[in-house]
């Protein structure tokens, strides 16, 4: 049995700190890209931040029905069956989260060759498995481990954030740089269709509040704790980022923003020489405390998948002292490191890649909230999702969109998730059949 050790601060630090990784850093050149206008890139931040916080709400009923281990997985399981489950278990751990630790490790490892220029390719991916295993590893020693180190990671990443943002507000004009909020020039012709294709880096970057789901079943009063655990981490990651994308603005100009991914250590070098290394120190700690979160959280899902007896048993082993899922976490750890890791250079591709499957469940989750309350209208709801039937239904409609706009608009990188689906249905179907005792 897993320990029960999550505090409500710990819980809402695991949803901060799965947000904030690399993503505030280095996408905004990506969305100013795509919507070159300071009035629309803002929108797309808030769109996100909307995206998060109906979703965070939807899910508060969930978490408070079901405080399991597995979170959205077990929202799924629940409302549609273990097909639906199965399947978005099986996505988490080929393309979601293990997609995601390909990034962000990879990602740390280019920022740690700002420090160390002469480490080569090799060397990086080198870097790059040694983070993911190591941390791993780590966070194998217990739940009350993990949280430590996540509070303390997390509470260094708001710091480092509220820095850029002083700095930006104290030392940035919006005269030097032509800022301006308003609508009369940079705006794309077909607007409606790039402020989506913007919200991919929005998405990637507001995405992973919802991991404090998935260790709910390790919360102390977990009913209550984990979905206002989530509903705090969107706020707190909302108003961080919006202040940040206006501190970036005010010290560099929206073309300058486009063309960069260093978009936070070209900002501080404005102001300081050594700013830029500064900053490159800031977000390689932010990317490990995230790869730290994400090799400890999605686990529980496989850990729950096995447990539920739709996945292989043997992942459904806790071990005896540290009270951890160990083979689960190594099994994510390895197909990471093995497979999508070398996936080298291609960070946009891989953030493509895993929000729009993403995308998918998490629409499909939040309706859930929809099929349950038809089905089990007397059923016990400690928190009733404010807003309803309004709020869900945005969550569901902006999610559906995004998915859906993604797929039309870059097709080739979203089509590898569709597949992989196809795959999961076949594995799916190999191991019911596997369960299935013969008749004599």
């Amino acid at each position: 049995m897993l320990r029960k050790a999550l505090t409500l601060y710990g819980l809402t630090m695991i949803a901060v700190g799965s947000c904030i990784g690399s993503g505030i850093f280095v996408t905004p050149g990506q969305i100013v890209q795509a919507v070159p206008n300071a009035l629309l890139v803002l929108l797309a931040w808030v769109l996100g931040g909307v995206l998060a916080l109906t979703g965070a709400l939807t899910f508060s009923e969930l978490g408070g029905m079901f405080p399991h281990s597995g979170g959205v997985y077990a929202y799924l399981r629940e409302a549609y069956g273990d097909f639906a489950a199965f399947l978005y278990g099986w996505i988490i751990l080929l393309v979601v989260n293990s997609g995601a630790l390909a990034g962000l490790g990879a990602a740390f490892a280019e920022y740690m060759k700002i420090f160390f220029p002469h480490m080569d390719e090799t060397v990086k991916v080198g870097v790059a498995a040694a983070t993911v295993l190591g941390l791993t590893a780590f966070n194998m020693l217990g739940v009350h481990v993990s949280q430590a180190l996540s509070n303390v990671l997390t509470g260094l990443k708001l710091l480092a954030i509220g820095i850029i943002i002083a700095v930006g507000f104290v030392f940035g004009s919006a005269e030097r740089t032509g800022l301006q909020f308003s609508l009369s020039e940079g705006v794309p012709e077909a607007w409606p269709t790039a402020l989506l294709t913007a919200l991919i880096g929005v998405i990637f970057s507001v995405g992973g509040w919802h991991h404090a789901a998935y260790v709910a079943g390790e919360a102390i009063d977990a009913p209550r704790t984990a979905p206002r655990a989530m509903m705090l981490g969107v706020f707190i990651v909302l108003t961080a980022y919006l202040l940040v994308n206006v501190a970036y603005m005010l010290l560099l100009p929206l073309d300058d923003i486009a063309r960069t991914q260093r978009v936070a250590g070209e900002a501080m070098e404005r102001v300081a020489p050594w700013g830029g290394k500064a900053v490159a120190a800031a977000i390689a700690l932010s990317i490990f405390g995230t790869v730290s979160i994400y090799t400890m959280s999605a686990p529980r899902i496989y850990f729950a998948m096995a447990s539920d007896g739709i996945f292989f048993s043997s992942l459904a082993k806790v071990h005896a002292r540290w009270r951890t899922p160990v083979l689960a976490m190594l099994v994510q750890a390895i197909w990471a490191i093995g497979v999508l890791l070398f996936f080298g250079g291609l960070f946009e591709r891989i953030i493509t890649f895993v929000t729009f499957a993403d995308a998918l469940f998490m629409g499909l989750a939040g309706a859930a909230v929809f099929v349950l309350r038809h089905r089990h209208p007397q059923a016990e709801r400690p928190i009733r999702v404010w807003g309803y039937p309004v709020v869900p239904a945005l969550f569901v409609l902006l999610s559906a969109a995004f998915a859906v706009n993604t797929f039309l608009e870059r097709p080739e990188q979203a089509l590898p998730g569709l597949g992989l689906l196809a795959v999961g249905a076949g594995v799916f179907g190999w191991l019911k059949k596997r369960r299935t005792p013969k008749a004599p």
